[in-house]
C-alpha cells in the first residue's frame, strides 16, 4: 500500500496501517521536533504522540492529504507550539541551513548510537514496567506486545473491555509519569 492507502485504510479503523504509518514517520517528526525547539526528549516525543492520538480520534473527520509526512510535520509543529505558548517555554527555531540535516539518513556511526541508547532505553522501560502492579504489567504485555486489542485484552483478562483501556491508560500514564520524573531529576542533579 501506498502513504494515501494507508491513510484511507487508518481512517476505517485499521489499527494495522495506523501502526505502519507511526512507524513510517515518526523517526522523521522526533528529529523536526527536536530541531524546532531546545526541550526535552520527553517533550517532543509527548508531542509526537499527541498527534498521533489526535489523528486516531478524529480519523472518520480528516481528508486525505496529497503528503502525509507533511501533513504529520505541520501538525507536530501546530502541537509543539500551541504547548509552547500555553506553557511561555522559549523554543529555536530551525534555521533554514539546519532543514537538509533532517531529510539525510544517518551513518553508520550515528545508526550504531541509536541501537545503544535504544536498548539502554528499552532496558529502563523494563525495569520501570516490572514496577507496575502485575494486573497493569499484563494489561500492557498484552497490548504493546501481543499487540492484541481492548476486547481481547478484557477477555484475557476476564475483565469488560473499558476495564480493559483503564488498566493500559493507566500504565502508560504511570510510565510517562516516571520518565518525565526521572529526566526531571537528572535535569536537576547536573544542571541545577
Amino acid at each position: 500500500m501506498d502513504e494515501k492507502q494507508l491513510w484511507q485504510a487508518f481512517q476505517t479503523g485499521d489499527e494495522e496501517a495506523y501502526t505502519q504509518l507511526y512507524q513510517l514517520h515518526v523517526r522523521a517528526m522526533y528529529r523536526y521536533g527536536i530541531s524546532l525547539v531546545a526541550a526535552s526528549e520527553a517533550f517532543v516525543l509527548d508531542c509526537v504522540h499527541d498527534v498521533f492520538t489526535e489523528i486516531w480520534v478524529k480519523r472518520t473527520r480528516l481528508s486525505t492529504p496529497d503528503n502525509v509526512r507533511y501533513y504529520l510535520l505541520k501538525a507536530l509543529k501546530t502541537r509543539i507550539l500551541h504547548l509552547l505558548v500555553r506553557k511561555e517555554r522559549p523554543y529555536q527555531s530551525l534555521a533554514e541551513a539546519d532543514f537538509e540535516d533532517l531529510w539525510a539518513e544517518p551513518n553508520e556511526i550515528e545508526r550504531l548510537e541509536e541501537v545503544a541508547q535504544a536498548n539502554t532505553q528499552q532496558e529502563r522501560l523494563k525495569r520501570l514496567i516490572a514496577q507496575l502492579p502485575p494486573r497493569q504489567q499484563e494489561a500492557i504485555k498484552l497490548r504493546f506486545i501481543e499487540n492484541m486489542d481492548y476486547s481481547q485484552i478484557g477477555e484475557v483478562m476476564d475483565v469488560n473491555k473499558q476495564s480493559a483501556q483503564n488498566l493500559v491508560f493507566r500504565a502508560v500514564e504511570k510510565l510517562r509519569g516516571w520518565i518525565v520524573l526521572g529526566f526531571f531529576t537528572f535535569f536537576n542533579i547536573f544542571l541545577g
